[in-house]
C-alpha cells in the first residue's frame, strides 16, 4: 500500500532512468536466489532493539513487539520451521508458535541480528521516509483486519491470518531498498512508486518463497491488490488476505488516487465487512502501542 501519484509519467522519461529500472529488476531476480535481508520501518526497528536488549522482557512482550516488524515476522517463522528446530517436520504457520518453539533466547540472538543488519543497510533510505511508514501503516492495519476477519467470519487460525497480513506487502519494503541503490531512482520517489505499483505483488512472491514461508500464506499474497468479486463467505487465507487489505486501503492507495468512481466491488465488500472496522481499529491500535 503506498499512495499512487499521477505526477510520475514525466519522471518515467529518459533512457538514464529506463536503464535503471531495468537493471534494478533483474539485480533483484539475482538476489533472491541468495541471503536476504532488508530494512523496513526504522522507528518500528530501533524500538525493537530497544526490547530485545531488556533481559527483563518475557517472550509475551518479545511476541507483541516483533509481531509489527514484516522482515523479522518472517524470518522467525522460517528459523522455526528449520531442520535445527523442527526435526519432527511439524511445519508452525504462526508467530506466537514459533517463539514459543525457538525460545527466548534463540528468538532475541536471531531478531536483534536481523535488526543490526537492517540498521547498517538503512542509509539513503532518508528520501523515501514517507512511503516507508505508509507502508507499515498499512501492514498493521492489514494485520489486524486479517486476524479480525479471520476471527470473526471464519474457523481459520487468527495468527496465522495476523502475519500473512502483516508481510503482504513484504515485497514493496524490499523495492524500496533496492531502489535507494541506484542514483537514478533514488530522489524520485514518484518514479519508485511507479515500480512498486507494477512489481510489488510478484517481487513479493518471489521474495516470501525465498525467505522460506509456508506455501499456504506465500499463496494467500497473489494478486491481492487486484479487484476481484467480493467473498459471500471467506473460504480460505487467501480470501482473507484479500478482504482485510481492501478494508485497509490497498486498492485504492495503490492504484485508484486518480479514478473519481469507486468499484463497485469495493461498495460491496464495505457493505459485507464494513462492521468490523472497530474491532480492526482497536486492534491497530494496540500492536502499535506495543512499542510506545
Amino acid at each position: 500500500m503506498i499512495i499512487a501519484s499521477s505526477e510520475y509519467d514525466q519522471d518515467k522519461k529518459g533512457e538514464a532512468l529506463k536503464s535503471q529500472r531495468f537493471q534494478m529488476l533483474a539485480d533483484i531476480a539475482q538476489e533472491l536466489s541468495g541471503e536476504v535481508v532488508f530494512p523496513t520501518y526504522f522507528d518500528a526497528v530501533l524500538r525493537l532493539r530497544k526490547v530485545l536488549h531488556d533481559p527483563e522482557q518475557s517472550i509475551a512482550n518479545i511476541a507483541r513487539a516483533v509481531a509489527v516488524e514484516p522482515l523479522i515476522s518472517a524470518k522467525l517463522l522460517h528459523l522455526a520451521n528449520s531442520v535445527a528446530f523442527n526435526p519432527d517436520g511439524r511445519v508452525l504457520v504462526d508467530l506466537k508458535s514459533a517463539i514459543t518453539r525457538l525460545g527466548l533466547n534463540a528468538v532475541r540472538t536471531a531478531a536483534l541480528s536481523i535488526v543490526m543488519t537492517q540498521l547498517m543497510r538503512a542509509k539513503g533510505m532518508a528520501e523515501f521516509s514517507e512511503i516507508t511508514h505508509s507502508l507499515w501503516e498499512h501492514s498493521i492495519n492489514s494485520a489486524a483486519a486479517a486476524n479480525i476477519v479471520a476471527r470473526r467470519m471464519t474457523r481459520q487460525n487468527p495468527d496465522e491470518a495476523m502475519l500473512a497480513g502483516l508481510i503482504h506487502d513484504l515485497g514493496a519494503f524490499y523495492m524500496l531498498y533496492r531502489a535507494t541503490q541506484y542514483e537514478e531512482l533514488r530522489h524520485r520517489p514518484d518514479s519508485v512508486r511507479y515500480l512498486i505499483i507494477q512489481w510489488h505483488e510478484s517481487i513479493g512472491v518471489s521474495l516470501l518463497n525465498a525467505l522460506g514461508l509456508p506455501e499456504e500464506i506465500v499463496e494467500a499474497t497473489i494478486d491481492h491488490d487486484h479487484v476481484r468479486p467480493t467473498p459471500t463467505s471467506i473460504r480460505n487465507l487467501t480470501d482473507i488476505i484479500y478482504v482485510a487489505n481492501m478494508l485497509s486501503g490497498g486498492h485504492f492507495e495503490w492504484l485508484m488516487q486518480d479514478k473519481p468512481e469507486t468499484p463497485s466491488e469495493m461498495s460491496l465488500l464495505e457493505e459485507k465487512y464494513g462492521h468490523l472496522r472497530p474491532e480492526i481499529e482497536a486492534l491497530a491500535t494496540e500492536m502499535r502501542s506495543s512499542f510506545a
